[in-house]
């Protein structure tokens, strides 16, 4: 969780601190002249399906909606899954009309003083070489553990009745960031996780809590279980030099820094696309096993805006009369959840969540990834609409007739109905036609030119 924040002109008392966060920075987000979720030309979508609100209290096993993933049926299509995870709840499987399959639960604390298993972010590796056998794998970043964890996907399973997912995990497997358990319990672990695959082998991104690492990892097999080895690390910058000369960093609690959660990687170009919470959104070539050089494509409004921590209270206290307008126009923090659309010739799309204002900004995928807009996710008779999203994926080839021209999925950070004092969260099911026909020159729809089942 961020630390808590708000202005020197308006103190919030809302129900939990990180919708004090929240609040605040919806504000900051409003008074700019960007675009926000209240503007009526701002292009708004509804959404098809939505899963069961989930909530952080003991009766639902603090479960709270984080990141999607869709496993596309290579032979039925419309029988494809979307798997997403709950932090403390583990993970939850769907159906494509929103109905849970399966549920599993996030690892026990090895010991009385130790954390639990926490699922933070999940991806899809498509054709895994598993003891001898090609294998789709849900890979999830363990938080509370420090780990990978693997799930091999099997939906002939479902279609006998028995769950899809089978964890797959070694038994051996070392923290990815900590050097010891000890470390582990500090928190400053697996975070952000986004899959690749190239020429045969699979790879997984992964961000580090409360600090700017990100590490490559290279998948193993293990004797019919899956493992993993370090590849390289990159660290992001913590302080930024502003055009004024002065050292700017976010806001964070003592102790932390600015942390990467939402990321994808574009499947063909080997480009990863990162969220740095409260700088902006950065580019980052994947080659040859290796990181190139990070690049700042876009910035957070509150870039660069000064600010105190007020330790008695735990909040960050932003002087937005002091903003001296380096930040952006499209996202308000946290950067969040990133998704790449692949169409054909390089075409396609790098979207973000602007979780600060509950709307959603498009980049072109190629060029100097120019924005072209940005939409959200309103409220329909039947759905919800979405807010304060964390994180989002995107299919573009037909899963069936309920999503005919491929699918985008968001967790929905104000699930309804909500439960008392609890976050309320859940993930919400959008056409993309429907997101892609919003926009006064429409998004390209292209459901042939990329298979997500084939990205070597």
């Amino acid at each position: 969780m961020r630390s808590a924040i708000r202005r020197t002109t308006h103190r919030t008392a809302p129900r939990s601190r990180r919708t004090a966060a929240f609040a605040a920075l919806l504000l900051l987000a409003c008074a700019s002249t960007a675009v926000a979720a209240g503007d009526p030309s701002l292009p708004k979508v509804t959404a098809t399906v939505e899963t069961p609100a989930v909530h952080d209290d003991a009766a639902d096993g603090h479960a709270n909606a984080d990141d999607p993933a869709v496993w596309v049926n290579p032979d039925k299509p419309g029988q494809s899954l979307v798997v997403g995870t709950l932090k403390r709840g583990g993970l939850d499987v769907y159906r494509l009309d929103g109905t849970r399959v399966q549920h599993i639960a996030a690892p026990p604390a090895p010991g009385d003083d130790a954390a639990p298993g926490r699922f933070n972010n999940v991806d899809i590796v498509y054709g895994f070489e598993l003891d001898g056998e090609k294998t789709d794998l849900a890979l999830v970043s363990d938080r509370g553990r420090d780990r990978i964890r693997a799930y091999a996907v099997d939906g002939a399973a479902l279609a006998g009745g028995k769950p899809p997912l089978r964890d797959v995990t070694s038994d051996d497997v070392e923290p990815v960031f900590a050097a010891d358990e000890t470390e582990v319990d500090a928190q400053h672990t697996a975070y952000g996780l986004a899959a690749y695959s190239h020429d045969g082998d699979a790879y997984a991104v992964v961000s580090r809590r409360a600090e700017t690492r990100m590490a490559l990892l290279k998948l193993k097999d293990n004797h019919g279980t899956v493992g993993y080895e370090r590849e390289d690390s990159v660290d992001l910058p913590g302080t930024f030099t502003l055009p004024n000369g002065k050292q700017w960093s976010p806001c964070a609690d003592p102790g932390e820094h600015a942390q990467v959660e939402g990321m994808a990687v574009d499947q063909q170009e080997h480009i990863l696309y990162a969220a740095q919470e409260d700088v902006g959104l950065w580019r980052v070539d994947l080659d040859d096993e290796e990181f190139g050089d990070p690049a700042l494509i876009d910035r957070v409004r509150e870039y660069g805006v000064p600010w105190t921590y007020d330790a008695e209270e735990e909040e960050c206290v932003i002087d937005t009369s002091a903003d001296p307008g380096y930040g952006g126009r499209h996202l308000a923090a946290d950067a969040e959840g990133i998704t790449v659309y692949h169409a054909k010739d390089g075409k396609g799309y790098v979207l973000a969540s602007s979780q600060g204002d509950s709307t959603f900004a498009v980049y072109r995928r190629g060029g100097n990834n120019a924005w072209v807009g940005s939409f959200t996710v309103t409220d329909s008779q039947a759905t919800d609409g979405v807010q304060h999203s964390d994180g989002s994926t995107v299919v573009n080839v037909p899963l069936g007739h309920g999503f005919p021209k491929g699918l985008w999925v968001s967790q929905d950070g104000e699930a309804t109905p909500a439960d008392g004092d609890s976050e309320s969260t859940g993930y919400t099911f959008v056409r993309w036609d429907a997101v892609a026909s919003a926009f006064p020159t429409p998004l390209i729809v292209d459901t042939t030119s990329f298979d997500p089942r084939d990205t070597d």
